[in-house]
């Protein structure tokens, strides 16, 4: 029993670590309204598997102490995360489960708008948001998981069954 909380504890230690990385090495592309942040492909590992949630919400919160924004990023860009990958969990279609980071991007709207206080409106910051949701988690991240779904050890590893 020990030794399988030891092995889900590295994995979604690393999953935190591999979304801190692909965060940082993207700069300031990572914060603001024109966010192009590509480790959200990471955000599909919950649909295979809920525990995963965890190794993703450490990232985006530990990559947020970094943003511009400040704590109210820590707060609200963890916040978005953490109610998108609820929804992940839930999901029975990986289409459905991409699309949920988009729906919540409002969250990431109203912090920039209202919060941070950026030039544009909660309405263009929120749509300039959704855009970048959409094209990382659907437009990319869909296809790619349905790729690598057809590689029955990917799914394995992936699911992390103990």
């Amino acid at each position: 029993m020990k030794e399988i909380r030891t092995k889900t504890m590295v994995r979604q230690a690393l999953i935190a670590a591999i979304y801190f990385v692909l965060t940082i090495t993207l700069g300031g592309f990572a914060y603001g309204p024109i966010q192009f942040r590509y480790a959200e492909i990471l955000n599909l590992l919950a649909f295979y598997n809920p525990i995963n949630a965890i190794g993703v919400t450490v990232g985006v919160l530990v990559s947020n102490i970094g943003s511009p924004l400040g704590i109210i990023d820590v707060i609200f860009g963890t916040l978005h995360t953490v109610i998108a990958l609820f929804f992940i969990t839930k999901s029975k279609n990986l289409f459905i489960a991409s699309l949920w980071p988009t729906v919540f991007a409002f969250i990431i709207g109203f912090e920039l708008s209202v919060l941070a206080g950026i030039e544009g409106g909660f309405l263009l910051l929120s749509a300039q948001v959704m855009l970048s949701e959409f094209i990382i988690m659907t437009i990319i991240a869909f296809p790619l998981f349905k790729y690598l779904e057809k590689n029955s050890k990917f799914i394995e590893t992936i699911s992390l069954k103990e």
